[in-house]
């Protein structure tokens, strides 16, 4: 055996002996610690008649309906946690808004050598670019902290600026409790999300196409050029991304994350029957935190579905009031003037009648074209919105003796009063009013001028009458 091998084995024993025993006690201190997170409360499972979700390891959780941002589970969800590497989803939202797929990445020796030797890299050596198109695979797919710092002196200029933007994105977002410090999710006492946030960064990373398609790719091959001689391998180790764990329904993406003080953090996107969710774990231990996913989408899946506001509203009315008056058309055969939107729709539990939903108006909205939103809970909790628009054709009405998928018995069905107005014949007939008006006030005005004059005219005469009379007189 060769004398170097010998050493390289002898120093490898050396530094991994000592700590055997110590490392096979914490792990089994971090499990038992785990299971002890299972009784934590679910503050999802608090809130009356809602379906009861599973109780995890992880000591954060939530799972969020993506396009309505509904809340189906909720688990510490405001609690500050390390993101570790699911920190590059923020990286990658952020940069694709200033950089272009084609562009090349140079490499800073700050860029490669800042970060510690044992953290994930893809090996990159100072000098050497890729594009950042390849970039972005290798901070996604193979969670490489030199390819995010590269990407963040690319885009910020330096390290430090670029976490400030992230910082300030997420803030955009709505991620109030979080800020980062750099851009892969290696620990900083400072660098900090929760589950909600996450869940909220997630949910924008997602709705973009080519992010999404980059964090579901399984494996990823990084040619060598000139500007790059080495060949790279990239695998993802997202075990619902790399299919080493199956489901039935579809998989989106998602980002794996570990140091030791944040442990395993997760997150992953699933669609199914036009529902899609979320799945935010924090601080779990391997490989339970893929296992917590899987049990939190056949949760929300099994136990919610999404419901056509417009479809199905059959009782509600502008401040539950007659707003004319009257079920009839004013002007006759004619459109209404307000409609719901018909994309809009809730994400409410299978075992929820639609009526017995609660709602409110608000007139405070900056949607365009909406005139307001009618806000709907279940027992205070949001389940999403539909907003009151100006009527076009391509909107169903705001006659909600629509279809009706949600059959409700005819008793309980109150008549409503329906607004109804045709825009074209309301507006011809205001103008015929007004022509008349016009008209009335113009014979009116001529009507009192002539009457003026011939009242001049007699005043002119019997003057004259009186000094011809005077006159005569004094001749006389």
């Amino acid at each position: 055996m060769p004398i170097k091998r010998i050493i390289v084995i002898a120093i490898c024993l050396f530094i991994s002996i000592p700590y055997l025993p110590l490392n096979a006690a914490t792990l089994e201190q971090l499990h038992e610690a785990a299971e002890a997170r299972k009784l934590l409360p679910i503050e999802s499972n608090l809130i009356e008649n809602w379906p009861p979700g599973p109780a995890i390891g992880a000591a954060s959780a939530i799972l969020m309906e993506a396009n309505t941002g509904v809340i189906l589970y909720a688990k510490n969800i405001h609690e500050r946690q390390f993101p570790a590497s699911t920190t590059k989803m923020m990286t990658c939202l952020l940069a694709v808004e200033h950089a272009n797929l084609n562009d090349i990445i140079p490499f800073s020796s700050t860029a490669v050598n800042s970060i510690s030797w044992d953290s994930t890299k893809i090996g990159i050596k100072a000098g050497h670019s890729i594009t950042f198109e390849q970039a972005l695979y290798a901070s996604m797919v193979r969670s490489a902290n030199d390819a995010t710092n590269g990407i963040a002196e690319f885009v910020g200029g330096d390290l430090a600026t670029f976490a400030k933007m992230m910082t300030q994105k997420a803030e955009e977002l709505g991620a109030q409790n979080t800020n980062f410090l750099n851009s892969h999710g290696l620990f900083e006492e400072e660098h900090y999300t929760t589950a909600y946030d996450l869940a909220l960064i997630a949910a924008a990373y997602f709705r973009h196409e080519m992010l999404a398609k980059i964090s579901n790719t399984s494996r990823y091959y990084i040619p060598p050029t000139e500007n790059q001689p080495e060949e790279m391998y990239l695998n993802n180790r997202h075990r619902l991304v790399n299919g080493e764990i199956s489901v039935d329904y579809n998989i989106i993406g998602g980002k794996t994350g570990f140091v030791n003080r944040s442990r395993q953090t997760l997150i992953t996107a699933a669609e199914k029957d036009g529902m899609r969710l979320i799945c935010v774990i924090l601080k779990q231990e391997t490989p339970e935190q893929f296992f917590d996913t899987v049990k939190l989408f056949d949760y929300g899946f099994s136990n919610f579905q999404i419901v056509n506001v417009a479809a199905n509203e059959t009782r509600y009315t502008i401040q539950n009031a007659s707003f004319f008056q009257t079920g009839n058309d004013i002007f006759g055969d004619s459109s209404p003037l307000l409609s719901l939107n018909r994309d809009d729709y809730l994400v409410m539990p299978k075992t929820t009648d639609f009526r017995s939903l609660a709602a409110d108006i608000n007139y405070r909205t900056d949607k365009p074209s909406a005139v307001a939103e009618i806000i709907y809970t279940y027992n205070n909790a949001y389940l999403g919105t539909a907003t009151i628009d100006f009527a076009s054709e391509n909107r169903s009405t705001y006659d909600f003796d629509s279809q009706m998928p949600v059959e409700v018995p005819e008793s309980t069905i109150e008549e409503e009063n329906v607004i109804f107005i045709n825009v074209r014949q309301a507006i011809f007939v205001i103008i015929i009013l007004a022509a008349l008006a016009i008209f009335f006030f113009i014979v009116r005005s001529a009507l009192k001028s002539y009457h003026f004059n011939r009242r001049r005219k007699r005043r002119r005469r019997q003057a004259i009458r009186n000094r011809r009379d005077q006159f005569n007189g004094y001749k006389l």
